[in-house]
């Protein structure tokens, strides 16, 4: 894991032994949310000696609603994630939705996600892995964490020895996900494995077409995932969550991440 992480562009690697971070809004909304949520992650993440990832979604394709919000334009959120990561002198990372965008998104940012309702699609697995970027795959919902070790060869058979693997929940019912956490040690048998701690507190296909979620339990499912050794968490956050245009119902409030950071680099030191 570290041999990646360092070989990120403008990672603030230290031999501290912290998790690393992928935080960001949702989606990118204004250049001035990316700003200001850059700028604060970024101080506490300096002063906690924690690596830093900058994310947010340059669009969002998964989408209950045809009326919701998706995007400002491609080119337009990918040019200012390229700004954020020149700015503040940070690795970038955002999710694609086909083959032919990771070419697209690979100019621009240093990680390509693949969401978790792709990660079994070859094509995508396949492009992702011949931009030479570090491929990040989110284990499907519907997966078991044993069956991850399949996207991950695929996208050493493509070339591409920089991959990482996210836990994000299984589905539980209709309208719910379950973290099973015996998943982060098997994945990282395969892959360094990230948590994210926002997106597995979905409950996913509520009858208003809108996600809700738990966001009161993120610090749990952060701190259990620390517990079982996760690499990474993945955390989104907004400044104003109730008003965001996306994924609202999950994201953990700014003003609240710093205390949780110092929380779990409390936790990691004495594990």
């Amino acid at each position: 894991m570290s041999d990646t992480l360092k070989s990120l562009p403008n990672i603030k690697y230290t031999e501290s032994g912290n998790f690393f971070l992928i935080a960001g809004p949702c989606v990118v909304e204004s250049e001035e949310l990316l700003f200001e949520v850059a700028e604060k992650v970024k101080g506490i993440t300096d002063r906690l000696e924690i690596p830093y990832i900058f994310k947010s979604s340059y669009r969002k394709a998964n989408r209950s609603r045809g009326d919701s919000f998706s995007g400002i334009g491609d080119e337009k959120a990918l040019q200012l994630l390229r700004k954020v990561g020149d700015h503040f002198k940070l690795p970038v990372t955002t999710d694609f939705h086909s083959a032919e965008e990771a070419f697209m998104a690979a100019e621009y940012v240093d990680i390509l996600q693949v969401p978790a309702f792709l990660c079994r699609q070859t094509d995508i697995l396949n492009a992702a892995a011949k931009t030479g970027r570090v491929v990040n795959v989110k284990k499907g919902q519907f997966l078991s964490p044993d069956s991850m070790v399949h996207a991950v060869n695929k996208v050493k058979e493509s070339g591409n020895d920089r991959i990482w693997l996210t836990e994000r929940g299984t589905t539980f019912g209709y309208q719910d996900l379950v973290v099973d956490f015996r998943g982060i040690p098997i994945m990282r048998g395969f892959a360094p494995t990230i948590m994210d701690c926002t997106h597995s507190l979905q409950q996913p296909n509520q009858s208003s077409g809108v996600t809700g979620g738990k966001p009161e339990l993120i610090e749990t499912i952060a701190k259990a995932a620390i517990a079982c050794g996760a690499d990474g968490l993945f955390i989104e956050t907004h400044p104003n969550p109730a008003v965001a245009k996306s994924d609202g119902a999950n994201m953990l409030r700014l003003d609240l991440l710093e205390e949780l950071l110092e929380k779990l680099v409390k936790l990691r030191k004495a594990l």
